[in-house]
């Protein structure tokens, strides 16, 4: 079903609804370049109010901790978790995949995105080895003493890292080229 959203299907084939049902209409600008990707006109709107939730959530993270809430803290970092895996997941399926492909006439565009995709790739994996980390910071509280500093860098990479892609990458997506 989580492929089914974030590939846009939006009703049952006939054979599991048990009726006929019209060809999918395809979204509005086609699909990239031998994708079956399809160009989603929400997606932007959907990814900065991810980048805005994620945003929040971690300064919960941060609040919380500080008010030494442990417990708390390990519940945010798992909210956060599964928001910022969702979040790549998305993104890296319906904007990379389709940009990279929409933009393979346009070198200098597709060495940029497919550059944003990488270094998203490698921030994705110290994120998540951070979350995986401190995920027992509750009952572990040796590992107190180098979350706050750790916690401090992922933020300002995250905040660095959702500034560039809003301002250089996201203006990119536009209906297949």
């Amino acid at each position: 079903m989580l492929f089914d959203f974030l590939f846009g299907k939006k009703h049952p084939p006939a054979a599991e609804s048990g009726r006929a049902s019209p060809p999918p209409m395809p979204a509005a600008g086609g699909q990239a370049p031998g994708t079956h990707i399809a160009y989603h006109p929400n997606l932007i709107d959907q990814l900065k109010t991810d980048h805005q939730k994620l945003l929040a959530t971690f300064g919960h993270v941060l609040t919380t901790f500080k008010a030494g809430d442990l417990a708390g803290t390990a519940k945010l970092l798992e909210e956060f978790r599964g928001d910022i895996q969702g979040h790549l997941l998305t993104e890296n399926v319906k904007l990379y995949i389709y940009l990279e492909h929409a933009l393979r006439q346009d070198e200098e565009s597709h060495r940029l995105v497919h550059g944003f995709r990488h270094e998203m790739d490698g921030i994705g994996k110290v994120v998540l080895a951070f979350l995986g980390k401190y995920r027992n910071i509750a009952s572990q509280p040796d590992l107190v003493v180098s979350f706050g500093p750790e916690l401090e860098q992922i933020g300002e990479a995250l905040v660095a890292r959702i500034k560039r892609e809003e301002e250089t990458l996201y203006p990119l997506y536009l209906p297949a080229y």
